[in-house]
């Protein structure tokens, strides 16, 4: 068991005809963000939340409230939690695998929340065994069982020295891609442009480390709140400019570091712009290489 932290569920893996007994421990925790209260202005004091009737505008109690679906509008069929309790389903506690898979073959847009799951006191030769055998198979397992009341689809993939577990979203949960895209123009870009934003990819390449990215948010809002309690106030951000379509080459060349070095040369005709000697492009990479070396550090301590 992890120290300081609670299982959030505890149960049985199994694999075929072995189990063993397992704990999930939260992977992710927002416990850490700074939070607000609601505030009344006038007093100073914090606010309770009280539930009214829409009709009346009359308080009602915790006791007196219950569960209704609508199916019209202001009509409700009224549903008591006594029944929702009967008709969740039944939980044996077992995280039973259905099948294995390639770790690719689920898109992380079904990714819902992880979980670290652990061996208990006994089990932990079979535990090991299916962490070992998954890692060297290079594949991941799909498990149901009851979770936190609903029936629930698990992805399972080796972590460590355990293995992580990954409510996933249903089918009907996640929004259709083709509706978010369907207002996006059809445009093939090629040419100067493409060059310039695959030779940025180049020169930007790198490894996902979480440590190194901060939670500006929350850093903004430790300042701010800093700041009021000094009787300082925070400057004002500045507005981030969208590149507009005639500005975009221009925008591409400058983050590419080859503004300083087009400007340098002397004017070619048109039908000879985009054209140059390969010591010439050699020259602008290396260019571009060094301007991107001298900036790393400062975009690293920002």
């Amino acid at each position: 068991m992890p120290s300081g932290q609670r299982a959030q569920w505890k149960g049985f893996l199994k694999f075929g005809e072995v189990s063993c007994g397992v704990a999930l421990y939260t992977a992710a925790s927002t416990s850490e963000r700074i939070t607000f209260n609601t505030i009344n202005k006038a007093t100073g004091n914090r606010v309770n939340r009280i539930f009214i009737d829409s009709e009346t505008e009359d308080p009602v109690p915790k006791e007196a409230q219950t569960k209704g679906f609508e199916i019209e509008n202001g009509q409700y069929i009224i549903i008591d939690p006594e029944e929702i309790s009967a008709a969740i389903p039944e939980s044996n506690k077992t995280l039973e695998i259905e099948a294995f898979i390639p770790c690719s073959d689920v898109d992380d847009v079904y990714f819902d929340k992880p979980y670290y799951l652990t061996p208990d006191k006994i089990g932990g030769d079979a535990f090991a065994a299916l962490r070992d055998a998954m890692k060297k198979s290079m594949v991941a397992a799909i498990a149901r069982t009851v979770l936190f009341r609903r029936m629930r689809t698990v992805l399972i993939r080796p972590h460590g020295k355990g293995l992580i577990a990954s409510t996933l979203n249903y089918d009907y949960e996640v929004r259709s891609s083709e509706k978010a895209f369907e207002e996006m123009p059809k445009l093939k870009i090629q040419g100067e442009m493409l060059d310039l934003a695959k030779h940025i990819i180049s020169t930007k390449k790198g490894e996902f480390d979480p440590a190194t990215f901060d939670d500006r948010y929350e850093a903004a809002l430790a300042d701010l709140v800093k700041a009021k309690l000094e009787g300082k106030s925070l400057p004002k951000p500045k507005k981030v400019q969208v590149s507009k379509p005639n500005d975009l080459l221009a925008a591409l060349r400058e983050s590419a570091g080859m503004m300083k070095a087009a400007a340098d040369k002397p004017k070619r005709t048109a039908a000879n712009a985009n054209q140059g000697t390969g010591r010439q492009r050699a020259a602008r990479g290396a260019a571009v290489k060094s301007a991107a070396s001298k900036a790393a550090p400062q975009r690293k301590a920002s």
